[in-house]
């Protein structure tokens, strides 16, 4: 269902593809959007128990999308810099596709909505608890359920290549 990836000498392991999933913070949210348009949207999250989850309002073009299509996408990119002695850039992402629903139940959002302030203000978990009580029954919270995940990192192969065939 997934397609291979053409280079495979850029493929990295789903165990590195992961670890590069939980150490960042940051990503791109892809899902099918009005008419059947792409609709991408930035979004920070937190990946536990093999899922990713989001945090937003509960209505919008984001929760229609999801409501009417639950396949999604996710990207993250971990390094982006341009080689220019090398006509390459040395990058790692990793991108996932899967299912996107709803998390429901308060002790479950109030479960996520923790992880999100121990990822991302552990130095303020006394006010960011007192948040997800006062925000509870707003807040909306998404899973992603993985179906595929693959991980692609170029420099090591571009060096390799250049070293065949004697360039720079």
């Amino acid at each position: 269902m997934f397609r291979d990836m053409r280079r495979k000498n850029q493929q990295m392991s789903e165990e590195e593809a992961i670890n590069i999933l939980t150490s960042l913070s940051y990503g791109v949210l892809g899902l099918v959007g009005d008419g059947g348009y792409p609709y991408t949207v930035p979004l920070n999250y937190v990946f536990c128990d093999g899922k990713l989850y989001f945090h937003c309002a509960s209505e919008g073009h984001k929760i229609d999308s999801v409501k009417n299509d639950d396949r999604a996408s996710f990207c993250v990119v971990a390094k982006d810099d341009v080689v220019p002695s090398m006509l390459a850039t040395d990058f790692c992402s990793v991108i996932l596709f899967g299912r996107i629903g709803f998390v429901s139940g308060d002790d479950e959002k109030r479960r996520i909505l923790e992880k999100f302030v121990e990822k991302f203000a552990p130095d303020f978990s006394e006010y960011g608890y007192a948040e997800i009580e006062k925000l509870l029954d707003r807040v909306c919270i998404l899973e992603f359920c993985i179906e595929h995940i693959s991980g692609k990192t170029a420099l090591k192969s571009v060096q390799e290549a250049n070293r065949k065939t004697g360039t720079i």
